[in-house]
């Protein structure tokens, strides 16, 4: 099984809850040049945990991309030996995934409260919900749009100002459990609303023209989940009928060319692509939620990590949207916004072609459903931390993200249709 199962059990309450459980993992990045050095990342996996990090599954690998992956601490020097003999070009990404996991928390701000630079619990984003929703009566409210597997209530927000006939945006975070950068912009997202309406004008005439749904934690129990027992969690923690392996990939979950590639039928794979379309709870009520409000919801953002990406449809197709030229040169111009601040680089484009086809994603479904504004972010970085990016990136990350998210906003708004 991909995953490992850790029971850290009452050891997981501290944040550096994984004890040693990932002492002496390496991540590899290895580049294949033809299809026999695939072939070799193939039997590898196939006789060994091998935890893809990028691309997301052993079957998507092809010859000259770059391929990301975690091995068990004892396979590490077997699987570097095989790289090695093999001739193929390889580094050592992270060489003890415990250290860095320790190293995430380096942020200044320790404090048990919640803060917008650190990583914060489930429990502690849930309670702030509440909190930034009661503290700004007349631009934040909060409501349940569904329960997860596990039975926790899923929390939007609407922020704006009450206007009649307003059209508006949705933004997810959170569909990953061990994206954890991801959330975190959400809230940072949330914050810069409330902060600086009034004060900065782009974002005092966006939530003044337009509302916007804020889901900060899609995949609930899943992050939950990567607080407690296993860092490295991606999927939901649904049960499979007839299979001792948890959890589908929400985001191979949706009705969007389902199943059908660059996603598997397996539970046991990390991108188990479910029983059914919409089978997962949390799919189908973000789902059913845009289903209700396809009227007046516009545009579509989903933030995932790592990358620096800004994807558009399609992912489950080559067949590129009827908008291209339109979402190419949104893309193209909110990347170079985003980059304006700290000179991070993104590479933009539709999805099936900029990384890799994969069926089932929300942005492709929200596409179809006639949203024509839909993009999908990979966050910082592009490798170096991957899924464990330190707690002091936080803030720059979120501030260039903010650029390229109220840059697309506001093409929304000129472009009302």
């Amino acid at each position: 099984m991909w995953a490992l199962l850790v029971f850290a059990g009452a050891a997981a309450v501290s944040a550096h809850l994984q004890g040693l459980a990932f002492d002496g993992q390496k991540v590899f990045r290895v580049i294949p040049q033809n299809d026999e050095q695939v072939e070799i990342i193939n039997s590898l996996a196939s006789n060994m945990q091998v935890d893809f990090w990028q691309p997301d599954s052993v079957t998507l690998v092809r010859p000259k991309m770059q391929v990301d992956f975690r091995v068990e601490a004892d396979k590490s020097f077997e699987v570097e030996d095989l790289l090695k003999e093999s001739g193929m070009e390889y580094r050592v990404l992270i060489d003890n995934l415990q250290a860095a996991l320790d190293a995430q928390f380096d942020s200044k701000a320790r404090t048990t409260r919640h803060s917008y630079e650190k990583y914060n619990n489930w429990e502690t984003i849930a309670a702030w919900t509440a909190d930034i929703a009661a503290q700004n009566p007349d631009l934040v409210s909060r409501s349940v749009i569904g329960e997860t597997y596990e039975g926790r209530p899923m929390y939007l927000l609407k922020m704006g100002k009450s206007g009649p006939n307003k059209k508006a945006i949705f933004m997810d975070c959170g569909f990953h459990a061990r994206e954890w950068i991801s959330p975190a912009f959400c809230q940072w997202f949330v914050k810069e609303a409330v902060e600086t309406y009034g004060k900065d004008t782009v974002m005092t005439t966006l939530l003044n023209s337009l509302d916007f749904y804020v889901l900060p934690v899609v995949n609930i129990d899943g992050y939950v989940y990567t607080w407690t027992n296993d860092r490295m969690w991606r999927k939901t923690r649904s049960k499979n009928a007839g299979s001792r392996c948890i959890g589908t990939d929400p985001n191979r979950n949706f009705n969007a060319g389902w199943c059908t590639v660059g996603a598997s039928k397996k539970p046991c794979d990390s991108t188990y692509c479910g029983s059914a379309p919409e089978s997962e709870k949390e799919t189908k009520a973000l789902a059913d939620f845009i289903r209700e409000h396809l009227s007046t919801i516009k545009a579509y953002l989903t933030i995932h990590s790592y990358s620096q990406l800004l994807l558009f449809p399609y992912s489950y197709t080559y067949k590129l949207p009827s908008n291209y030229e339109e979402l190419n040169s949104i893309a193209h111009a909110a990347s170079q916004q985003l980059a304006s601040l700290y000179n991070t680089k993104y590479t933009y484009g539709p999805a099936a072609t900029t990384i890799y086809p994969a069926a089932g994603g929300s942005d492709d479904w929200a596409y179809d459903q006639g949203i024509k504004y839909s993009f999908t972010f990979e966050l910082r970085d592009t490798g170096r931390y991957g899924f464990v990016l330190p707690e002091s990136q936080i803030k720059p990350t979120c501030e260039e993200t903010l650029l390229a998210v109220k840059y697309i906003a506001n093409y929304v708004l000129e472009h009302l249709y």
